[in-house]
């Protein structure tokens, strides 16, 4: 079995604004007076925040190209998605990280993909 490598920049990238909105988002939950308090909407964008840090691990231990895309794909919807639910939720800084992670997805794509083969004689 081929040893694994570390994780690329774009994952990286995209995790920890997952985690960043995720924080923002529980912040914005349990908070008193930040006008969302309790409401399903900061509950959803939790849910889908942790839902983002899941694909991009996802993404980093995907081995086929077909699967790599389909990530991507659903990364860029829910990232969006997320990003809209914010702006209805008045959360700014939520949508400022998910533009974050969408920088990280576009890194991801454009970086040559890496071959695990080694050079044989």
């Amino acid at each position: 079995m081929a040893p694994l490598r570390s994780f690329p920049p774009g994952v990286i990238v995209l995790l920890a604004s997952a985690i960043a909105g995720l924080a923002l988002a529980l912040y914005a939950y349990f908070t008193p007076l930040t006008g969302v308090t309790g409401t399903l909407g900061a509950l959803a964008v939790i849910v889908a925040c942790a839902v983002l840090a899941v694909l991009a691990l996802a993404q980093r231990v995907s081995l086929k190209h077909g699967a790599r895309v389909t990530l991507r794909v659903a990364i860029v919807l829910l990232l969006l998605a997320t990003c809209f639910a914010a702006l209805l939720l008045h959360r700014w800084w939520i949508c400022v990280a998910m533009g974050v992670g969408l920088a990280g997805v576009v890194v991801e794509t454009v970086r040559p993909a890496g071959t695990s083969h080694t050079a044989r004689a």
